[in-house]
């Protein structure tokens, strides 16, 4: 049997497709970015049937760098962003209307609605580990039945299917004979409880979501589908045996199986994750209980996450937005081309603040300019941002465990950038690690899928796999640290209920 599983990372921003063999070589890699459309502020969408193409153009391209076909594949992984939710015609295949990414904010107003209901912040709590707050998918999908003409009365026939971008794929991949997620991701759309396992309808009257378009919640690592020759390059009864929101894929790909084990995760946004075993924590806090992953039959499992919305998207702005780089690359250069910040804090709330403050109405807000301050300086800004998040949420974590933290394993593409895992370290003052193997959330979908078709046999296995690159060691003092910080901390109170 061929010993090559193909990761799909179905990220924000592109769809990146890793071939892994057995040893977790990466031998095919592709990547493509598709739209991002902002049709107001503050909303943010993707155009469904754009994901799905650029996802099996980007698996053809990885699978020809690497001198394969898809019929060379043991099975295929896949891991998505999380929360963002689409609407599409079960008869035509056809997206409704575009989806609602997770960090559009258009439910803001709904979610206070809630908030202010007698005891329906703590029912909401309870069940889903969540908070309320428009980053989840439960009151998207109700904005889109109640917004997209004719929808709730195809959802009510059965004729709309609802889901998260890992049923959206999986549904194409196998031509529309399997429409189901995992818990990972039923998890983070505020209808499933995460106790019970099973979307719940207290829940789904809340939302005023029809529960008949649901998709059916599978285990994490298991055959949940076969592709089609029509739906993945030729190549019919391929398993798709591993799936996991992005955040849990990363987890699992860091081989932390075990209870108080944490990564962090520099991508679009950041999220840092500690797993907690078989159990939630009683009270979370200003974090989130989630489920981790099921393998299996075995139990759920949980972690306790940290979300951060905007880290590596502040670079793209400067990039995209503001035109002040030509790559993401050019910020380590231009961040060691200053000896410090000289002031010049950045707080990227471009679409609110997650944990731990979770305040849908904050903004943006850049603080110390002067007229010497330069793209370095907001360049230097945008990074450290990263870090100072990044601390927020392990004091966040720290509080609520009474777990101080020893060292942090990281992943994402910002690992690359020596100057943020540096400063990273000298602000928690705790060794970073970063693995030989970054793209950790592909690795993971890998591990996934690879578990559930015996390429490896047991979590033991796995984790003798993971292969440390690099670790950087903290190097600042305390009082510079705690100085820095108190700073950010200043900036980001500024930035707080700005757009209420």
């Amino acid at each position: 049997m061929t010993e090559h599983i193909l990761a799909i990372d179905q990220g924000t921003t592109g769809t990146t497709v890793l071939i892994f063999d057995r040893e977790t070589h990466i031998v095919g890699r592709a990547y493509a970015e598709f739209t991002q459309h902002y049709p107001r502020a503050g909303w943010v969408e993707h155009d469904g049937a754009e994901i799905w193409r650029v996802t099996l153009a980007t698996a053809g391209r990885a699978l020809s760098s690497a001198g394969l076909s898809a019929r060379d594949l043991r099975a295929i992984g896949i891991t998505n962003q999380r929360e963002t939710v689409l609407a599409w015609n079960r008869h035509t295949g056809e997206p409704a209307h575009r989806a609602i990414v997770w960090q559009d904010r258009r439910t803001a107003g709904f979610c206070d609605d809630l908030r202010s209901r007698t005891g329906v912040t703590e029912m909401i709590r309870a069940k889903t580990g969540l908070v309320i707050d428009p980053y989840f998918s439960g009151t998207k999908l109700r904005w889109l039945l109640e917004n997209v003409p004719g929808l709730r009365a195809g959802a009510e026939a059965g004729d709309i299917l609802f889901g998260t971008i890992d049923s959206w794929l999986i549904w194409n991949l196998t031509g529309g004979a399997a429409h189901v997620t995992d818990p990972s991701n039923a998890a983070r759309t505020q209808l499933y409880d995460i106790h019970r396992g099973v979307w719940d309808d207290e829940l789904l009257s809340l939302m005023d979501v029809p529960a008949r378009g649901l998709p059916e919640v599978r285990s994490s690592s298991a055959v949940l589908g076969h592709t089609t020759a029509d739906g993945f390059l030729g190549a019919g009864g391929i398993p798709i045996a591993g799936v996991a929101g992005d955040q849990q894929a990363a987890l699992f790909g860091q081989a932390c199986h075990g209870p108080g084990l944490a990564k962090n995760t520099y991508g679009t946004g950041s999220f840092l994750l500690m797993h907690t075993g078989a159990s939630t924590l009683r009270d979370p806090g200003p974090l989130l209980s989630t489920v981790a992953w099921r393998i299996g039959d075995q139990p759920l499992e949980y972690a306790l996450e940290g979300a951060i919305f905007v880290t590596g998207a502040a670079v793209q702005w400067l990039r995209d937005g503001l035109g002040l780089i030509a790559a993401a690359a050019e910020t380590e250069e231009l961040a060691r081309s200053i000896p410090q910040n000289d002031g010049v804090y950045f707080v990227p709330a471009l679409t609110g603040l997650g944990a731990p403050h979770w305040d849908p109405y904050a903004r943006g807000l850049i603080a110390g300019l002067t007229r010497g301050t330069g793209r370095a300086h907001l360049a230097r800004a945008a990074l450290e941002a990263m870090a100072y998040q990044t601390r927020d949420v392990t004091r966040a974590i720290e509080a609520q465990t009474g777990i101080a933290l020893t060292e942090l394993r990281a992943d994402g593409g910002a690992v690359g950038n020596s100057f943020l895992m540096q400063f990273q370290a000298d602000l928690l003052g705790v060794p970073v690690e970063v693995p030989r193997v970054s793209e950790t959330t592909a690795l993971g979908a890998a591990y996934l899928a690879g578990l559930a078709t015996g390429m490896w046999q047991d979590r033991e296995e796995i984790r003798a796999t993971w292969k440390l690159a690099r670790r950087f060691e903290p190097g600042m003092g305390t009082a510079e640290r705690e100085r820095l910080y108190t700073q950010w901390t200043r900036a980001v109170e500024k930035s707080r209920g700005w757009a209420a």
